[in-house]
């Protein structure tokens, strides 16, 4: 079952356009000249020349009290609460300089160290950029010194916190890209057995260059240059085959930072680099206009997209850009949860099927992040109002979800499995790369509200705030928006010349409406946009009403569940406190036809009321807010009829799951990147690899994989998945020592999957250790489990 209010792609349809009552002959003049010089060109087409809009920079733009200036605030303290020189720990080692304070825990203590410093540097530059803060610009400014300080210590551009384990020493990083400058390279999930060295090299680039750009520190842009030119050194005399195989390791957003030192710079080099590091495996299918990212880990491939874009933009290759339009559309169409996130256990699945997909590992934070980075510089190109409908779909419902507002801490998945709760970093021992992202999120909340051009500023997100350009327009924008339905904005200095204001009218907003001065405008939305061009004087008024529908937007790949949307914002159901455990079946609800007629206003904007198919009272209100609840988001979704159909059986097969789900002790996903450093994954032969979508090791005859997984007191079951063609072959499995199983699998094969209960030892510790030995052939694993053994009944 469809909503005929809901498009293909999960966001709303966009209205045909406005009319109103009258406005003056002049200023409806002007309104309509403005209007055909901008759009000569007929709207939506692809190919639509770029039209060089930018983001009124921060500097210009101070926030009002709001949701949006409290989370910028918690950052702040967070970001001067990081002490910069335990940041710097490994890189003062590297450089054989004394390091006097110790390094943080979490992935700070581990190889991928260097990647919070980046970010850090990132975010308090944004910060900087929009406020001046001078108490970040000076530690900002400490801290690039002893930067420049530890790369002199180096010699030769070099600057890394990375390790590396060599003859069982933990060792500096610098040692892999050295190894790589001689042509020794291997790369599986890691590039020499470092746990994605280019990725963290490039958010200390990344950082640095921010730090020039944003912040206009004089010390950060000889740094950047020793960093990328030390870099290049590396991957210059490489062939391209074996910069292909260096970039099949996720290697972050590498490419975007040489295009970017390019545009700085004007050096060809970096523009030669940059082409170079384009992975070809995930750019020629997009060029080609193929959805290949099923299987794919979904941040390694967003940066991609990004440094792509910005290498159209640097060389003018109109493939890249269309490339990075294109991927951005299907992500978003076919890839994408109701908030706005992307990835379940941070992988892309097959397009539009998410119905086996709701976990608590949805929407990892780094890709919405890097959404809307990629979002922002699509929107350079053609302004086109859905780009920041998504844009704000994704900021308000998942990047607002993702930060406790009280302690500036970052949840790393934004679960969407029903009873799912978040779970928060810790201020010194986590630095997840969601909490990198996460830090740069909560700096920006000012950057992307006002957008100009030469004809026209933008108005794209409706937050409280003020624009203050210097010799121009002075706005004041109020509102309490999203919780209001209003939105005002205030002339308080008139620009000197007749001035286009476009104002983005969500495509959701059915019945929106505009005045100026209390008269309706008679102006329609082209692009997403209201467009006023006019005489503007000090005190001119315009007002925006944007009612909240309510919506129902489908689960794909799913029979009759739903998610519901009031305007903006993502409704759930609250499912009770974080602290208390919830294994019950996702709360089903009763319509009598459309799935929106299951809801019922009640206690104010955005807050329904709904009662389940067992007579349960269900309150829905905001998402986003649910910082310590439970909460359900999708719904399935029931009429009397099919319910009396089907309703037996559902609640079957719920009871099944919910007890499996009690028993289950731990699911190791063996072939994914972060699942198998989770659990100490370590092999002497074999590869990860995917099959039909799904992630697998192969063990072949004489190799050992070895890892620990989760255990609880008493007996349990190890539950394997194979493939059952994969026949002829023997892996013998060992729990804590003890040989429990050989797995002989003769022929006849079948093609379907084979899931096989293997009795494990009973134990009194909180982990196993597990072994699988290759004993004939190659066998393939494709996914472990430990489950308790079914209850008996008492009966």
């Amino acid at each position: 079952m469809s909503d005929p209010r809901v498009g293909q792609s999960g966001l709303p349809r966009m209205p045909s356009g406005l009319n109103a009552a009258h406005l003056s002959r002049r200023e409806l003049l002007l309104t309509g000249s403005l209007l055909s010089a901008a759009f000569v060109s007929a709207p939506g087409l692809a190919m639509a020349s770029d039209r060089g809009i930018e983001a009124v920079p921060a500097r210009y733009v101070s926030l009002a009290p709001s949701a949006f200036s409290d989370a910028m605030a918690a950052n702040r303290r967070y970001l001067l609460a990081l002490d910069p020189e335990r940041l710097l720990h490994n890189f003062y080692w590297s450089a054989g300089l004394k390091a006097d304070k110790p390094r943080y825990g979490g992935w700070e203590s581990a190889s991928i160290a260097g990647h919070t410093l980046g970010h850090w540097l990132s975010a308090c530059s944004l910060t900087v950029a929009n406020t001046g803060d001078p108490e970040v610009a000076a530690v900002l400014d400490r801290t690039l010194a002893e930067m420049a300080k530890i790369q002199r210590a180096e010699g030769d551009g070099y600057l890394g916190g990375t390790t590396a384990e060599r003859g069982g020493q933990e060792v500096p990083g610098k040692v892999i890209f050295e190894e790589v400058r001689r042509g020794q390279i291997e790369a599986t999930w890691a590039l020499n057995g470092g746990w994605v060295p280019l990725y963290t090299y490039h958010k200390v680039l990344a950082g640095v260059i921010d730090a020039h750009l944003l912040a206009g520190n004089d010390r950060a842009l000889p740094i950047a240059l020793g960093l990328a030119a030390y870099l290049a050194g590396v991957l210059e005399p490489l062939s391209d085959a074996q910069i292909q195989k260096v970039l099949s390791v996720e290697h972050g957003g590498i490419l975007e930072s040489y295009a970017e030192l390019n545009a700085i710079t004007g050096q060809a080099r970096w523009l030669r680099l940059a082409e170079r590091l384009r992975h070809q495996a995930v750019v020629e299918p997009l060029i080609a206009r193929r959805d290949t990212l099923d299987g794919l880990h979904a941040n390694t491939q967003i940066p991609k997209i990004i440094g792509l874009a910005r290498l159209y933009e640097t060389s003018g290759k109109t493939e890249y850009r269309d490339a990075a339009r294109f991927f951005h559309q299907t992500v978003v169409d076919h890839h994408s949860y109701v908030i706005g996130g992307n990835s379940e256990r941070e992988h892309f699945g097959p397009p539009d099927q998410f119905g086996d997909r709701l976990t608590t590992a949805t929407c990892e934070a780094c890709n919405t992040y890097n959404m809307l980075k990629l979002t922002r510089r699509l929107f350079t190109w053609r302004p086109e109002g859905a780009l920041f409908d998504y844009y704000e779909r994704a900021q308000l419902n998942h990047i607002l979800a993702h930060q406790r507002p009280d302690t500036g801490q970052f949840a790393y998945f934004m679960p969407l499995q029903a009873g799912a709760k978040r779970d928060y970093s810790t201020a010194e021992n986590s630095f997840w790369c969601c909490v990198g992202s996460g830090m740069e999120s909560h700096a920006k909340h000012a950057d992307s509200i006002y957008w100009r051009d030469s004809a026209s500023l933008y108005v794209n997100l409706f937050i409280p705030s003020t624009l203050d350009l210097p010799g121009g327009i002075k706005l004041v924008m109020e509102t309490r928006y999203p919780e209001s339905a209003e939105v005002a904005i205030r002339v308080d200095r008139a620009p000197a010349h007749p001035t286009a204001l476009a104002i983005r009218c969500p495509g959701w907003a059915e019945g929106a409406t505009i005045t100026l001065n209390g008269r309706h405008l008679p102006v329609k939305v082209v692009d997403g946009y209201w467009r006023i061009a006019r005489d503007w004087r000090a005190g001119d008024r315009i007002a925006v009403t944007l009612p909240s529908s309510l919506r129902a937007v489908a689960l794909k790949g799913a029979t009759d569940t739903y998610a519901f949307m009031s305007g903006p914002l993502v409704l759930a159901s609250d499912l009770g406190p974080a602290a208390a455990a919830f294994d019950g079946a996702p709360p089903a609800l009763l319509s009598q036809a459309a799935p929106i007629d299951a809801l019922k206003p009640g206690g104010g904007l955005h807050h329904y009321s709904a009662t389940s198919v067992l007579g349960q009272d269900q309150t829905l209100r905001p998402f986003y807010a649910m910082y310590d609840r439970r909460a359900a988001v999708y719904f399935p979704t029931f009429t009397p009829a099919t319910w009396a159909e089907g309703g037996q059986a559902y609640l079957a097969a719920e009871a099944q799951r919910a007890d499996l789900a009690r028993r289950t002790i731990d699911v190791f996903h063996i072939g994914e990147m972060q699942p198998e450093r989770d659990h100490d994954l370590e092999a002497t032969g074999g590869a990860p690899d995917t099959f039909y979508g799904r992630h697998n090791r192969s063990i072949p005859q004489g190799a050992e994989v070895s890892f620990t997984m989760a255990r609880r007191p008493g007996a349990a079951i190890l539950q394997v998945t194979y493939w059952g063609d994969n026949v002829d072959r023997e892996l013998a499995i060992e729990v804590d020592g003890v040989e429990i199983a050989v797995e002989r699998r003769p022929g006849p094969g079948r093609g379907d999957w084979v899931v096989v209960d293997y009795p494990a030892p009973p134990t009194t510790l909180a982990q196993s250790k597990v072994k699988l030995i290759g004993r004939k052939n190659t066998s393939v694993v494709y996914g472990l489990a430990f489950i308790e053994p079914p209850r008996r009944s008492t009966s």
